[in-house]
């Protein structure tokens, strides 16, 4: 089975499982908890049970799949996608893991944390930071420049600044490579002043700029973006890895930074 099958497949176990509940009456939970890879490259893959479920999926690592609360269920990852399958890799389980006790959504837990190492491997240099003096939040939005939420959102850079959030801005042209959108992308990329000039380009003028290599810049927020799950634009990532798909006025973001509620 290759790794995209775990895109359209749902499997049932049992009486119509859509997420697999963990703690319930009756505790099921088995398994040790870690916080870490229950393992790294250097286990010996014919004695870790894990090495059944990698034989099942192509390109699949053993540090891919963690163990889980459940007993015979294991996890599996594929960028910033969160799945479940048995110890056997015969079943495969699509939906989130809750923990009934605490009413906290593991799958999200996970996913958020492998959203923040992702994005933590770009470094500031590599991004477009519109930034207050005193920041008390910052997100990091893939951005499309010619896409009419994304303009939305960068005209009204200076609120969000004023209301103490800082934005790194990420490429994401939707239409793909060797197109417009990624084409002007690279264009902001290779001017003296990115800031200046995506928020020129953001207002449709065209951007006049020497050749560089921004073409692996691009391509390389573009992959990022897939593997963090972005399916459109603007994508907002928040600093604890929450992704918001949308638009979010500075007000209303403000507020959801501060309280957790929009």
């Amino acid at each position: 089975m290759t790794l995209k099958t775990l895109q359209r497949v749902a499997v049932i176990l049992g009486a119509s499982l859509l997420s697999v509940v963990v703690h319930g009456e009756g505790g099921v939970a088995a398994n040790p908890v870690s916080s870490a890879p229950a393992s790294d490259a250097k286990a010996d893959s014919k004695s870790d049970p894990r090495a059944a479920v990698v034989k099942k999926f192509d390109g699949l690592k053993l540090e891919d799949v963690r163990i889980t609360p459940v007993n015979g269920i294991y996890e599996i990852t594929r960028g910033s996608e969160v799945s479940y399958t048995s110890s056997d890799g015969c079943y495969v389980i699509l939906g989130d893991m809750i923990d009934v006790d605490s009413d906290a959504n593991l799958s999200e837990t996970r996913r958020r944390t492998i959203r923040q190492r992702l994005i933590d491997t770009v470094p500031e240099a590599e991004m477009l930071v519109f930034s207050p003096k005193d920041p008390k939040y910052t997100i990091t939005v893939f951005t499309d420049i010619d896409c009419g939420y994304c303009r939305r959102l960068h005209s009204q850079i200076d609120e969000y600044n004023r209301l103490g959030i800082r934005v790194r801005y990420l490429f994401y042209p939707r239409s793909g490579p060797d197109t417009d959108s990624w084409h002007k992308a690279e264009a902001v990329w290779c001017s003296s002043n990115r800031n200046d000039a995506l928020t020129r380009a953001k207002k449709d003028e065209v951007i006049k700029s020497a050749n560089c290599p921004a073409n692996a810049i691009v391509a390389r927020d573009y992959e990022l973006g897939h593997k963090l799950g972005v399916e459109g634009t603007p994508a907002i990532f928040l600093a604890n890895g929450e992704m918001l798909p949308g638009y979010a006025p500075p007000g209303q973001l403000a507020k959801y930074l501060k309280t957790g509620k929009m």
